[in-house]
């Protein structure tokens, strides 16, 4: 069995570089240890206690530490200002700030808070001690229902991303981590890049990422589709966690780039015929007749298992029928009256919301949604969505405080999709973000003006441009 090509030091690399606009107060608190020889038991910003070095690079080390707070555990990178201005990589950071605060996600590493003093940037990052999943296959391939479930959780970070304009480009084994619940998370969006950096065309110039998992166009240095390169990429990591082996390896690396080029893998015996073939439009080498996103998750062998939707949104009919398995069905009885409550917004979310800091602009078009403060219970808010839908014929499909709406009728954009997030803002007011997820923009202006928005309007406490004043008022 050919091995997997050897681990690199993950913790310095996964933490994406950020800053803050709160970095001119300069405070007495000590700044990052000075050596991997520092003590435990630092206090920083009053916060947290650091802990054991955990790795270190150029411009930054990387720290274990406690919220003294909560008790919880989390990672801390610590960026030297000064060598990062030198090395010209600013601008880099800026845009990194984009895509961290964008993509937060249940299958992607969350970035918790941002600090900074005149000569150091902190980034807390939720600290995630299950190692990665090259650790996890060294060891041997995994069942085919394990597999599918770490691709599963894949597929839905990856197209999050992409809809949210964000292409990784460095998908591997090593970037993919595991909670303590072996749920996965994607790490290092070091080499992403976002829709906006792109020429009109969308198509890439910049030669990045790990050999062995780059698409055969990404070589050729004539421009690719970075989504169609995340996608062989995935691909690469599905046939690894069920082979044991890469699908493209030689110990000689012009070899290998000829094998890639050529597309020559074979699948081992025990790949299934479904997976076989859905191998074959996986990393087929004309990316234009590669599988899409879209088209993996409604492959056969795909949805097979508990975790079928995308988003991971307990499946319920509203208006026409429910593709939920059994196990769906069964998941959705136990979080019957057991929900929790609304993701609580931090002063780094409130930020984000605010016209002046949105970042949102480098991501997706413009009004495609809105946002409104009400006062009304959570449960009230979810029950008029559904009853919504169903009037409309639209299927809803939930999760904790995430409702998406979706019509039946298939357009060139897929039928007309509609997220609504909701936030605590205070333990009596929320914030309700409705979005444009899919179909065509006119459709979803005359569904809001005819349906939704005079549905909800007696629910809102503030509206839009409000909406920053409110949260002015959020106590400190």
């Amino acid at each position: 069995m050919a091995p997997v090509p050897s681990p690199q030091v993950l913790l310095p690399r996964l933490l994406g570089k950020v800053i803050t606009k709160d970095a001119k107060k300069e405070t007495s608190t000590p700044e990052s240890p000075k050596s991997p020889k520092t003590p435990q038991g630092s206090i920083l910003m009053d916060k947290y206690e650091l802990g054991k070095l955990l790795g270190h690079g150029s411009f930054a080390k990387v720290y274990l530490a406690r919220n003294i707070n909560t008790g919880e555990n989390v990672a801390i990178k610590v960026i030297d200002k000064e060598k990062i201005v030198k090395s010209g990589l600013a601008g880099h950071i800026k845009r990194e700030i984009s895509i961290l605060r964008r993509v937060r996600h249940p299958y992607i590493v969350h970035l918790l808070e941002v600090m900074a003093t005149k000569t150091k940037i902190y980034i807390v990052m939720e600290y995630v001690r299950g190692g990665d999943l090259y650790t996890k296959v060294s060891k041997g391939r995994l069942r085919e229902g394990v597999a599918r479930r770490y691709f599963q959780q894949l597929i839905s970070s990856v197209s999050f991303c992409h809809g949210r304009g964000v292409y990784h480009r460095d998908l591997k084994l090593e970037n993919l981590l595991l909670d303590d619940e072996g749920s996965l998370k994607v790490s290092d969006f070091g080499l992403s890049v976002v829709s906006e950096q792109l020429k009109q065309d969308g198509i890439c110039q910049t030669f990045c990422g790990t050999p062995a998992y780059l698409a055969p166009e990404v070589f050729t240095r004539k421009g690719y589709d970075a989504a169609k390169a995340d996608v062989w990429s995935c691909g690469v990591i599905l046939f690894v966690l069920m082979a044991g082996y890469l699908p493209f390896d030689d110990k000689n690396v012009m070899f290998m780039y000829k094998k890639i080029f050529k597309g020559q893998f074979k699948c081992p015996h025990w790949f299934s015929p479904e997976l076989t073939r859905l191998m074959g439009r996986i990393l087929d080498t004309n990316p234009d007749t590669r599988i899409t996103i879209s088209e993996i998750m409604k492959h056969r062998w795909f949805k097979k298992g508990e975790d079928d939707d995308d988003d991971e949104y307990d499946s319920l009919s509203s208006g026409r029928s429910s593709t939920a398995s059994e196990g769906d069905a069964e998941f959705v009885i136990k979080r019957v009256g057991s929900m929790p409550r609304p993701a609580s917004l931090n002063a780094f979310d409130i930020i984000s919301f605010s016209s002046g800091f949105d970042l949102s602009g480098l991501f997706e078009e413009g009004g495609q949604g809105a946002r409104f403060v009400s006062a009304a219970p959570v449960t009230k808010i979810i029950s008029k969505l559904e009853e919504i839908a169903n009037v409309a014929k639209f299927t809803v499909r939930k999760k904790d405080w995430s409702v998406r709406l979706e019509g039946s009728r298939e357009g060139a954009k897929g039928p007309l999709t509609i997220k609504v997030e909701i936030f605590e803002l205070t333990p009596s007011l929320v914030v309700v973000e409705v979005k444009k997820k899919g179909g065509f923009i006119e459709e979803y202006e005359e569904f809001c003006s005819k349906e939704l928005r005079p549905q909800l309007e007696k629910m809102m406490h503030y509206q839009a441009d409000e909406v920053e004043v409110a949260m002015c008022l959020v106590p400190c």
